[in-house]
């Protein structure tokens, strides 16, 4: 697997896999397939992939340890930039269906409603580490500050979610909201837990 990984076919696998939720869509849309509310449908499924997609991302490091994989750690920024594109297109939907791209409007309309002025606020730190995701911006930062405003994307998480649940609770429809909450947590705690192992001092060797 190891070798699977690292192959140079790997990285344009990945990345073509990763735009296939959007070649979806868009054949959706032109053949008419997705449904009575397509405009729904599309805002919907964007912010879908984005939700899944963060949760590959925060996978890769847990299985890369717990596999010893270490390749994974290949694909974790280009994973990243799709949760973004992702959560952009989301934001898209948003401005063009619900908003008919009236920036003035929209610009209201954020603050206004709080599900979502959370989503946004979860992509405007996207947006930071996105741009902030190069190797050059990691060179001009140091590895450990840019590794520091990186911790960001565990800010992202609950974010998101909080975002997701709101947008399911207008139907009562937490099935979905239950899943992703537990993958999250799951994820998140294993890094918590990571994290405190680290900082507990370790025990003293007894000298003969």
């Amino acid at each position: 697997m190891q070798r699977l990984l690292m192959h140079r076919a790997a990285k344009p696998l990945i990345f073509t896999l990763c735009l296939l939720p959007l070649a979806w869509l868009l054949a959706a849309t032109a053949l008419d397939r997705l449904g009575a509310n397509p405009a729904e449908a599309l805002l919907r499924s964007t912010g879908d992939w984005t939700l899944r997609l963060l949760c590959v991302v925060l996978a890769v490091t847990p299985l890369r340890q717990a596999l010893g994989l270490t390749a994974l750690a290949r694909f974790r920024r280009m994973l990243g930039l799709y949760v973004f594109f992702y959560g952009l297109l989301h934001l898209l939907c948003y401005a063009w269906f619900d908003m008919g791209l009236d920036w003035g409007d929209i610009v209201l309309d954020i603050p206004r409603r709080p599900f979502i002025l959370v989503g946004f606020l979860a992509l405007l730190l996207l947006a930071l580490l996105a741009a902030t995701s190069p190797h050059a911006v990691l060179r001009a930062m140091g590895g450990r500050r840019w590794q520091q405003l990186h911790r960001l994307v565990y800010a992202v998480a609950p974010l998101a979610l909080l975002h997701f649940f709101w947008m399911r609770a207008g139907k009562n429809n937490f099935a979905e909201v239950a899943v992703y909450a537990a993958i999250l947590s799951l994820l998140l705690a294993w890094r918590v837990r990571r994290a405190l192992g680290h900082r507990m001092p370790q025990p003293r060797r007894s000298q003969s």
